[in-house]
């Protein structure tokens, strides 16, 4: 479902403030993958989601989205392929209209438009189901402003109309990092089942080794640009922290790593 092919990004070349992001990265996600992705900061796993999204583009290598090669498009040409969720709760919605607005323009998207903007009856009966999916209640409120939600429900709402049209891949920007502890087990457990129930394929960055672990059929770590850790079946179910940590420094070559420092 995504391939991306020893794709290379560099920022600021030539000047003193280079940074060689991602270093002739390769990864393959098949339909259905839940993959979760680890690293420091700088390692390279947002400027992985970036390209991949199309928010900038890649200095060589190549992606593909279930066979198509998105490489060239911009960001706004990937959209019908790709959802996305990110860290600040207040970017996935429209504050000022209602839940069920959010939820028409996401089910809208793409799609040819007339000149009504009203929610018709039978799309308010669709988003109400849809919204009972996540145990919040908001299947009540429809007609309350985005704005006026928690963060958690914002960032609930936003994930379900990530997944409105059944994106070939969704991607979860760290989704929960701005959210309680509570909160965010919440919204992972509810990305868990949005997952599963609408067999989508997902790349989900995290900073808690523990979430990674748990969640996703498959984990990999990145450092300096690169995936020097790929995890997957029985080996990753049988994973703890003190594993992670461990591979990490065998692999990345050092001598002493802790979770604070390489999740900083």
């Amino acid at each position: 479902m995504l391939d991306i092919n020893h794709i290379s990004k560099t920022f600021n070349p030539g000047t003193i403030n280079e940074k060689k992001a991602l270093q002739s990265l390769d990864l393959h996600l098949n339909e259905k993958d839940f993959v979760t992705v680890i690293g420091g900061n700088g390692a390279g796993k947002s400027t992985m989601l970036n390209a991949v999204a199309g928010v900038w583009p890649v200095d060589e290598g190549s992606i593909l989205i279930d066979g198509t090669d998105v490489t060239g498009l911009p960001e706004f040409r990937r959209a019908s392929y790709i959802g996305r969720v990110f860290q600040d709760p207040m970017m996935g919605t429209a504050p000022n209209m209602q839940i069920e607005e959010n939820l028409a323009l996401a089910y809208r998207r793409g799609k040819k438009r007339g000149l009504r903007w009203g929610v018709t009856k039978n799309e308010r009966e669709f988003y109400h189901e849809r919204l009972k999916i996540l145990g919040l209640g908001l299947e009540d409120r429809m007609t309350v402003k985005a704005g006026l939600l928690s963060g958690g429900q914002r960032q609930a709402l936003t994930l379900l109309m990530a997944a409105l049209q059944k994106p070939k891949l969704l991607l979860l920007d760290e989704h929960t990092a701005a959210l309680d502890p509570a909160t965010a087990a919440k919204v992972l457990e509810l990305s868990d089942r949005i997952v599963r129930e609408n067999g989508l394929t997902a790349l989900m960055i995290t900073h808690n080794m523990k979430d990674a672990i748990r969640h996703g059929n498959r984990i990999i770590m990145m450092n300096e640009g690169r995936i020097i850790l790929d995890i997957s079946g029985e080996e990753k179910t049988k994973l703890t922290k003190a594993d992670l940590l461990q591979k990490f420094a065998e692999v990345a070559g050092v001598q002493e790593e802790t979770d604070q420092v390489l999740l900083s």
